[in-house]
Parts: C-alpha cells; structure tokens; sequence
C-alpha cells in the first residue's frame, strides 16, 4: 500500500491526482488532519494528524511506501516530522520518501534548517529512503501576481539571480513516479524546472500577457521582508521569505540537472503557461 500525508494539502492533492492517472487508486491510502476534507479524493482516507502521535501508528498500519510530504508549519516542522517517522518505524513501513529542499545539506535557505534534521532522523530509522530535494514552486512567485499588478510592480530580493521553477503539479508527479515506481531508494534527488528564469523575466511574461506594465523592483531583504509583515505576513515568515530570495540571488534556487524533466518524463511547464494559469484563476 501507497501512503501519502498531508494529502488534502496544495501538493498533495496533486499526487493524490497523479496516483489516480496511473490507476493506482486502490492501492493509495491519503493520510489527513481532517477526513472531511478528503472525500473527495477518490482514495482509502485515514486520519493522520503530525501533532496526535497516537493517530499515526494506526494510519501506517500495513503501509509498503510512505509520500511524507512536509508539513507546513514552520518552526514544528521537525518534531512533527520525527513523530511519522518513528510511527513507522514502529509499523514496519518499507520505505520513505520525503519532500525536502533544494541541495538542503548546502543551501543557505533558512528553510534547509528543518530539512536537514528530518533527512538525518530519517536516515537514523534504518528504513530505506529517497529524498525528493524541491526547489521553488513556480506558484510561489505566480501567487502573488494579483497584489503586484494591483501595484504597479513585483518586488523581490532575487535580482538577476537565476530560478529554476517548476510547479506544484510537476513535483507532485515526480513524487507519484517515485512513489509507484521501483530501483528508487537511497537516492536523493535534486529537482527543479528546466526553465532558469529571473524575477525580471517572470514580470516581462506578466507583462505580455496583460499588456500592463509591471516592472521589477529590487528591495534590499530588510526591506522586502518588511513590505511583507505590512500586508500581513507574520514576521518571521515574512523574513524567511526574503532571505530566501536574498539566496536566490547567489544561485541558491539554480539548477541545471533537469532530474525532475527525467523522472516525469516530460519538460517541465513552462514560465507562459503558468502564468497564464495563475492569471485565469
């Protein structure tokens, strides 16, 4: 049996889906905080909450292959993570795979400093292992296109530095392909879009599809992080988002493998057509 956690989130809804093409869909279990949320999956639902270890034992039971998406929760990331891990290990699951950063023993994103220990702790359990090393969501940027073209400008700490985007649907495929697939383990994967692009290119594409002007601005990360606590991001959050930019600025979001293109078989989608999606949500 394939488990995956988190699967009513943003990514995991998308391997749920990707599961399902492959007609998997009897063999899938979606882990989830709230079953009422996941009816629609078209999959086994258990309840598997990060903060009630006493929910996660049960929901592993009989699990071959175990999707441990990351929480979303920064800052409890690594005790959440810790709990699933010796729940399976408690439930002999055969294998992990685990969503984490971009190159996350080198990389200077903040981010990195509760998925390094997770793939350690994972690595400790003596259960085999594939870690699945994501780099940026295209939507990550794409998100926030609505507030930039409300005014006049995308700002950022990135500057000319290169991103090697790709989207959530394109992750979530390479991690169904490694979920379902065989000779996988004990391999860490470095995965980010073909496409390297900067901040700059990303506010051109916006630009043409809209026939607004959208410049990029620079913003010293201080700056930047401050501009995000003012329209409502809690301030830590706001500052590990702009360091993380301020690293992208040095390569930290660069990539030129194009091992995610490999595993999914298929480029990965292009800058125009995810903005043309986000522009139309």
């Amino acid at each position: 049996m394939l488990a995956v956690t988190g699967a009513t989130g943003q990514l995991g809804r998308f391997v749920i889906q990707s599961l399902n093409e492959k007609g998997l869909a009897d063999q899938v279990v979606a882990l989830v905080r709230d079953p009422a949320k996941a009816t629609d999956l078209g999959v086994a639902v258990r309840q598997a909450d990060y903060d009630k270890p006493e929910t996660l034992a049960p929901a592993l039971e009989g699990v071959d292959k175990l999707l441990l998406i990351s929480s979303s929760e920064v800052g409890k990331r690594v005790p959440q993570h810790e709990a699933v891990i010796e729940a399976a290990k408690a439930t002999g699951v055969g294998q992990i795979v685990y969503t984490s950063i971009l190159r996350a023993d080198t990389t200077e994103i903040p981010l990195a400093d509760e998925h390094r220990p997770t793939e350690a702790a994972i690595k400790a359990s003596g259960i085999p292992y594939v870690f699945l090393r994501n780099g940026w969501y295209t939507e990550n940027y794409t998100g926030a296109l609505g507030g930039a073209i409300a005014s006049g400008a995308l700002i950022g700490s990135s500057a000319d530095g290169k991103l090697s985007l790709a989207t959530r649907a394109d992750y979530a495929e390479a991690a169904a392909a490694v979920l379902s697939g065989e000779g996988h383990e004990g391999n860490i994967y470095e995965l980010a879009g073909d496409e390297a692009v900067t901040a700059a290119d990303l506010a051109a594409e916006v630009s043409r599809q809209t026939g607004k002007p959208l410049p990029y601005t620079y913003l010293p990360p201080a700056e930047y992080a401050a501009v995000l606590t003012q329209i409502g991001l809690p301030e830590g959050y706001a500052q590990a988002i702009a360091a993380s930019d301020d690293a992208a600025s040095r390569g930290a979001l660069h990539e030129e493998s194009k091992t995610l293109s490999k595993l999914i078989g298929r480029p990965t989608t292009p800058l125009s057509t995810a903005v043309a999606d986000a522009l139309a949500a």
